[in-house]
């Protein structure tokens, strides 16, 4: 997911990497350890090639365990629905028999050599050899777009205005009021019914750009009275003291205003992204994503490949399940050049097994 993200969970656990500078080698550096990034330490394990997962936070699953690790999924396949955090999880321990090592919490600054012989340094000093790379950064380095408004930092210091929603438990009998148009606007607002005391959805029109079906369950519970919607609105000033908020102002397209009783508000304004590093990196770049050859997923830089919502190609649909595929394909294509004089003959890991 996210450029340079991570959560390293053992079964579970948080796994914190040490502080101190590493000088690695590994067959293929992976950076960025959001979904895509970790089932491809499984497929180049399949194929025993060692990885070396980086990432910027001190811990793996990208935006599903930064931005919304227990919104629900449903299309992983065998999975009717599967919360985001138990998936990274899941896929924790499936890489677990591979050992990948991990630089957490670090950023990866340079790249440079070609294919068979790359470096990798990071803003702490670590310094990775490997013989090739694959991209796994999902969307970039990302933070929220802000509302602007008055005394903001306060109010986000104190936890009463959220841009993610890590346990819906904490919001339990809360006066929430979500802003957005969205699907996290929708999917929250639909995800908290129930547990929020009051839930108020401000937005500029009646049409909301998420899922028909979410869209059609909102209605619905807004016709039952369970959720109040605010339209046309958007937000216009915080009421509060010291970090505590007590409404949430907004006006109309005139410019008349009404208060709404809230504690917590829960803006989803989307996120703004950037590439970071990456651009200044020798591969093509199209729209802020990385260009790949989607039959060998490598980028214009031979032995650099992309996988996960970082890359695009004709026909790329932005699909945990699609990035997992590119994995295999990437993993598929590496193989030629971590043991360039062994034969790859293709076998189903019911045939192999899991690789000791």
């Amino acid at each position: 997911m996210a450029l340079f993200l991570g959560h390293a969970l053992d079964c579970g656990r948080a796994v914190r990497q040490s502080q101190g500078m590493e000088k690695l080698t590994t067959d293929v550096a992976i950076i960025g350890a959001g979904p895509a990034g970790l089932f491809a330490v499984f497929e180049c394990g399949m194929l025993k090639m060692s990885c070396v997962l980086i990432d910027a936070l001190g811990e793996t699953g990208g935006q599903c365990a930064a931005l919304y690790p227990e919104k629900p999924i449903y299309d992983i396949p065998a999975h009717p629905g599967i919360e985001a955090s138990e998936l990274i999880a899941r896929l924790e321990q499936q890489i677990a028999p591979f050992a990948p090592q991990r630089l957490l919490g670090r950023r990866v600054e340079k790249l440079h050599g070609s294919q068979g012989a790359f470096t990798l340094t990071t803003d702490a000093g670590d310094e990775i050899a490997a013989k090739a790379v694959i991209v796994a950064a999902g969307a970039g380095a990302f933070g929220p777009n802000r509302p602007p408004l008055e005394g903001l930092p306060a109010y986000e210091a104190t936890g009463a205005v959220q841009y993610y929603v890590k346990r819906r438990e904490a919001l339990r009998g809360k006066r929430v009021v979500i802003a957005g148009g969205g699907d996290s606007a929708v999917d929250w607002a639909l995800a908290l019914n129930g547990i929020a005391e009051s839930i108020h959805v401000i937005h500029r029109r009646p049409k909301f750009r998420a899922a028909p079906e979410s869209a059609a369950q909102l209605d619905a519970a807004a016709a039952r009275g369970e959720i109040d919607m605010v339209i046309p609105y958007q937000l216009h000033a915080l009421h509060g003291a010291a970090g505590v908020l007590e409404a949430v102002e907004v006006a109309d397209l005139d410019g008349a205003t009404r208060l709404i009783g809230a504690d917590v508000l829960l803006p989803f304004f989307g996120l703004a992204m950037e590439l970071g590093p990456l651009a200044d990196w020798a591969f093509q770049l199209e729209r802020n994503h990385v260009v790949v050859n989607p039959a060998r997923m490598e980028t214009t830089v031979p032995g650099i490949f992309g996988v996960g919502d970082i890359v695009t190609y004709p026909g790329k649909l932005k699909l945990i399940l699609q990035g997992f595929a590119e994995g295999a394909v990437a993993a598929h294509a590496i193989h030629p050049i971590v043991y360039p004089d062994v034969a790859l003959h293709f076998e189903y890991s019911t045939s192999k097994g899991v690789p000791a």
